[in-house]
Parts: C-alpha cells; sequence; structure tokens
C-alpha cells in the first residue's frame, strides 16, 4: 500500500527540547488543551438532552433542532481543515487561544437567544471557534511530545474527546433540570476563561516550518458549499420537501458536483485545502471514511434517544442523562484499555472489533420499547460504549501517523472534519428517516387505535419527538382514556421511526467493521517504538 509522500519537511522531526518551567511542559500542554478540547466536544453531545426543552420552550420543529446540531458540527467540519492549515502557517498557540476566546463568546450569545433562529446562528459560530482550537490541540502536542510519548499522548487526548462526547448528555441532563437549558450553554464561559488562562501561561508557540503561504480559497468555497448542499438536501427532504422532490435532487446533484469540481481543483491548486496525495495512503483513507461512519451512526443515534428517554419512558432530563451513565462510564473505562491493545496490537483489530460491538449495539437498541426496563437499556448502552472506545483513541493514530508531518495541522483537521461531517449526516439522515416513517405511520396507527375523527394538528409532529402535548389533556372532552390512546398513538409511532433509524445506523456500522480492515499504523505513529518519525 502506498504512503503519501512526506515531503522535504516530513523525513526527520527531532524530539522537543526539554522545556524549562510551565511553558511548553508537555504533560501541562496536554492538560491545558485537553481543558479546550473537553468543552468543543461536550458541545456536540450536551446539546441533545436539551433539545426537548429548548423545543418546548422556543416552539421548534424537528428541523430546526437538528440543525442547532447540524448548523454546529456543519460549520466545524468545513472549517477544520483550514483551521488547521491556519494554525501550522501563524502559530497552533495562536488559533488555539483565538478558538477558546470566540467558543466561550459565541456560547454565552447562545444562552442569551430568545429565538430559534439566533441559537442556530451562533451555533455556528460557536462551530467555527471550535475548528480553530481542534486541529491546533493536536499540533501543539506533537509539537511538545518526545517521540516515545507521543502516542500515549494522542491516546489520552483521544479519550478526552470520547468521555466528553459521551457524558455530555449527563451533564446537560443536570443543568437542564436544575437550571435551565440555557446554562448548557453558559457553562462554557468559566470553562473557556480557565482554558484561556492556562492556554497563556504554558503553551508555547510552534509554526511548521513547510506550513503553506496562501490559503486555497476557491477550494474553501467549493467544499462549504458541497457539504451544504448536501446537508441542506437531506434535513429538507424529510422535513418539508420529501425524497421525489425536485428541491431534493437538485441538492443532492450540486453537492455531488461540487464535490467533484474540489476534488478536481485540489490537484490542480499550487497549495491545496486538502492535498489529493495524502489519500493514496489506504490506511489514511481508510480512518478518514471510518470516522464518518461511526459518527454517522453514534451522533445519529444519539439524537433519538435521548428523545426516547424523556418522552417515552417518561424521564426528567437529569434521570435521562443517568440513563446514559453506562455508555459513559464504558468509554471512559475502555479507552485507556484501546489505547494499550492499539499500541500492542496495532489499530485493525481493535478498531474492527470496536465497530462489530457498535453495530450490535444498534440493533440491539431497534428492541426499545415502552416497557424496556433499564437494565436491557444499560446492556445497549454499555456495549456501545465498548465499541467506540477504539475507534475514538485509534483512529487519530491511524490518519494522524500516516500523513506527512509537515501537514500535521490538515490532518488533525481531517480527522476531526470526518467526524463532524458523520455526525452531521448521521442527525440529517435519521432525521429524514424518522419523518417519513412517522408521516407513513401515523395515520395507519391513529385508525388501528380506534381513536375517532382526525388527528389535531400538531399531533403527526409530536410523534417525531415521542412526547405527548401537556396541553393536549385540558382539550375539549378529552377522556383519560382518549388521552391514553392518543399518547400510545404517538409512542407507537415514535418507536417505528425510531426502530428504522437505528436499523439504518446498525447497517453503517457494520460497513464501518469492513472498512476498518484497511487501517493500520503509519510510519508516525510508529515514532515510539522506532525513533525516527513523530
Amino acid at each position: 500500500m502506498e504512503k503519501a509522500p512526506q515531503g522535504d519537511g516530513g523525513a526527520q522531526n527531532p524530539s522537543p527540547a526539554p522545556a524549562k518551567g510551565l511553558r511548553g511542559h508537555p504533560w501541562l500542554t496536554l492538560f491545558a488543551v485537553a481543558v479546550g478540547v473537553m468543552m468543543v466536544a461536550l458541545d456536540g453531545t450536551i446539546v441533545a438532552i436539551a433539545n426537548p426543552a429548548i423545543q418546548h420552550d422556543l416552539g421548534a420543529t424537528l428541523d430546526q433542532l437538528q440543525w442547532i446540531t447540524n448548523g454546529y458540527l456543519l460549520a466545524l467540519a468545513v472549517a477544520l481543515i483550514t483551521a488547521g492549515k491556519l494554525g501550522d502557517r501563524f502559530g497552533h498557540r495562536q488559533t488555539f487561544l483565538i478558538g477558546i476566546a470566540g467558543f466561550a463568546a459565541a456560547s454565552g450569545a447562545i444562552g442569551l437567544s430568545d429565538s430559534i433562529a439566533f441559537v442556530i446562528g451562533f451555533r455556528v459560530l460557536q462551530g467555527l471557534f471550535g475548528a480553530l482550537l481542534m486541529p491546533a490541540a493536536l499540533g501543539l502536542l506533537r509539537a511538545t511530545f518526545p517521540a516515545e510519548k507521543l502516542n500515549m499522548a494522542i491516546g489520552i487526548w483521544g479519550m478526552v474527546i470520547g468521555a466528553s462526547t459521551a457524558g455530555g448528555p449527563i451533564l446537560g441532563g443536570f443543568l437542564v433540570e436544575h437550571v435551565s437549558w440555557q446554562s448548557v450553554f453558559f457553562i462554557n464561559v468559566p470553562v473557556g476563561v480557565i482554558a484561556l488562562v492556562f492556554g497563556l501561561v504554558i503553551l508555547k508557540d510552534h509554526r511548521a516550518e513547510n506550513a503553506p503561504r496562501s490559503f486555497d480559497v476557491l477550494g474553501i468555497l467549493l467544499l462549504s458549499g458541497a457539504m451544504g448542499s448536501l446537508i441542506w438536501g437531506i434535513i429538507q427532504a424529510g422535513a418539508d420537501w420529501g425524497w421525489a422532490s425536485g428541491n431534493t435532487w437538485g441538492c443532492l446533484l450540486s453537492a455531488m458536483l461540487l464535490f467533484g469540481v474540489f476534488a478536481y481543483w485540489e490537484t490542480k491548486v499550487k497549495e491545496p485545502l486538502i492535498p489529493m496525495a495524502m489519500f493514496r495512503s489506504v490506511p489514511l483513507s481508510a480512518g478518514v471514511v471510518l470516522m464518518v461512519l461511526m459518527a454517522f451512526a453514534f451522533m445519529g443515534g444519539l439524537f433519538f434517544v435521548t428523545f426516547y428517554l424523556q418522552g417515552v419512558q417518561g424521564l426528567g432530563p437529569i434521570d435521562a442523562g443517568l440513563h446514559l451513565l453506562p455508555l459513559t462510564a464504558m468509554m471512559i473505562v475502555s479507552s485507556p484499555l484501546a489505547g494499550a491493545l492499539i499500541t500492542k496490537f496495532g489499530p485493525r483489530i481493535p478498531l474492527v472489533g470496536g465497530m462489530v460491538c457498535t453495530a450490535a449495539a444498534m440493533f440491539g437498541m431497534i428492541t426499545l420499547s415502552e416497557g424496556t426496563g433499564t437494565f436491557a437499556m444499560s446492556l445497549w448502552f454499555a456495549l456501545l460504549g465498548l465499541g467506540l472506545a477504539p475507534v475514538m483513541v485509534g483512529a487519530t493514530e491511524v490518519i494522524v501517523g500516516n500523513a506527512p508531518l509537515e501537514l500535521s495541522g490538515v490532518a488533525g483537521g481531517l480527522q476531526q472534519a470526518a467526524m463532524q461531517v458523520g455526525g452531521a449526516l448521521g442527525t440529517a439522515v435519521l432525521g429524514a428517516v424518522m419523518s417519513s416513517k412517522v408521516s407513513s405511520d401515523f395515520a395507519e396507527n391513529w385508525t388501528a387505535a380506534g381513536v375517532p375523527g382526525e388527528p389535531a394538528p400538531g399531533l403527526e409532529q409530536a410523534a417525531e419527538f415521542g412526547m405527548v402535548p401537556q396541553e393536549l389533556a385540558q382539550a375539549p372532552g378529552m377522556t383519560p382514556d382518549m388521552l391514553d390512546r392518543i399518547g400510545g398513538v404517538i409512542h407507537d409511532t415514535f418507536l417505528d421511526g425510531m426502530g428504522l433509524a437505528f436499523t439504518v445506523a446498525g447497517v453503517v456500522a457494520a460497513v464501518a467493521a469492513g472498512v476498518a480492515v484497511f487501517t493500520k499504523r503509519g510510519e508516525n505513529a510508529e515514532a515510539g517504538a522506532g525513533g525516527a518519525h513523530i
């Protein structure tokens, strides 16, 4: 298998000189960047548990709630690779600190917003600033740690991302129930201040010697347009347009055309946004695809789990978060184990095994119903955490380790961009699957339940969330029996849609297990053993 060319600056990377004092100390650097990365990773999932409260408070529709997540993930995905280049060119410390400050400010603005449009808009801004600090964090680690300890540092870095991603719903549940949904965003302000102070005191500037001197503006526009068209078309297909609509197909075909033009342009421009030569490495390409598919299944599925717990199971936000504790705990416990296995045996076997477990968990969650007990739910959530941990830890090593050293910022951005694109696609596609299934099954379930008359406006939308409207009990002529029947229709229809969504997620995870077969440790990742490269 051919590797991407290493270039002049990629052949050797001497270990950094030992740090004197606080600035540039490897383990303190790891701590400083972990605080910032934790904040961004949390925000990828912490909002999921707050979605029902946001929907009730601001009257959001399903597609608007999807854009609260997708606007953030899409902005991250589009900007990450460019942000990686900015770090390589102007210094990872500077871009990291700007990202921290902007992310905290955007978070505070979201908490002060009183309309869904402002929430979505500031979430996009939040994602753009988050993109600045994610690849910069990885660049700082690679510049600070000696070769023999870099694998361990990247493993801890990946563990922080995995644990933060999984821990979002628990922290979110506590904040939503005891404070407000706005506090989910306000909490980033003090955390951001702490990260900024540590960053100013501890982080040491680093710039890649062979970093690009110009930026591929057209490439940025083409990639942004392609991703935006793809996500927008999928969301609108499930929400308003339908899959047979000319608008839907126009968006999807535009996305494919823009992706094609982007790929062609990247082979012609002098300093491309994404050097296509990187993808000559089969393991690197497999790692990128694996991240997309893993995030598709995980983030897309998690979007519905929170509504299932609060709507169908009738749990409060904090109880819903606690029910996801097996997922979080298993990721935290198994991440170090996964790191050790990957270090000893290489990434292929742990990654394949992880995605098999993830697929099994997704197929298992198809069985979730109104009567499912805590033990059965915990079993599937724990299996999902066990499966995700190796991928969260190992994919970074696969992608960055198989990339040229002078493109470390780009590789770090590519790894995170793949995760954000997968999450946005998963939320959009599975949301569209859910909406289509609800639309096709609601009327049939209404008739089968023996409910007289036509359903009131808004009840079909309630079935997309699995939540019986509180005001339904006060409707004229509503009896307890009728309320139970209508509640049953809403819950059954939601479970039909969720079951189909988890089926799709399970198939995607199974495909990801096949893709993981093509991964392997790269030369840069093997530096700890051989000392030749980082």
